[in-house]
């Protein structure tokens, strides 16, 4: 599962780590779709399914999840998109939780906007701690004038960085994250 604020880029996301899978990898992915919150969502979503053939699902409540995930149980890897939530936003953190619950994702995948503050994502980082996540992504690397904030969020963090995007690009901007990698962007040099 993929979860994170508003605007991170979790969608696009969604739809490159798919795309790997499914083309690079051979794996028989499936999608399932929770933000029917955000204006064409589902449609941006589909698209990318259609254009790479995978099954998606659209769910809106916790008993779909659970159909959703029992009819794509036989595929290697089911990717979930949820919709945006602000991390102040106690209610919306809550339904989140309730159809993770539900889904028993085996990693929830935290997205952060690598441009945003140091104590914007320490503090998006706590909020959704609440939900089980057990990773971070970092988004828009390309968008960033500097990455030096990252540093102390991820000493101080307990979550291992799992991914890095630098651009729009599906399939092709997105990066399994490596220490070398990472720290020399943070440092701003060249790997």
């Amino acid at each position: 599962a993929v979860v994170g604020p508003t605007g991170v880029g979790k969608t696009t996301t969604i739809a490159k780590l798919a795309a790997n899978y499914r083309l690079r990898e051979r794996q028989r992915v499936g999608l399932i779709t929770v933000d029917t919150y955000r204006v064409a969502a589902v449609e941006q979503l589909r698209t990318y399914a259609d254009i790479i053939d995978l099954p998606m699902e659209v769910v809106a409540t916790p008993r779909e999840m659970r159909e959703a995930v029992a009819r794509l149980g036989d595929l290697d890897l089911v990717l979930m998109d949820t919709a945006g939530r602000s991390p102040r936003d106690e209610v919306r953190i809550q339904e989140l939780k309730s159809m993770l619950v539900e889904a028993q994702p085996d990693d929830v995948h935290l997205v952060l906007n690598s441009t945003c503050g140091a104590k914007a994502l320490a503090a998006t980082v706590e909020r959704f701690a609440e939900v089980g996540t057990t990773a971070i992504t970092f988004t828009k690397l390309d968008e960033a004038t500097s990455l030096g904030h990252l540093v102390a969020l991820t000493r101080q963090c307990p979550l291992p960085v799992a991914y890095l995007t630098d651009g729009q690009n599906v399939p092709d901007d997105i990066q399994v994250a490596e220490s070398r990698r990472l720290a020399y962007a943070m440092l701003g040099m060249e790997s």
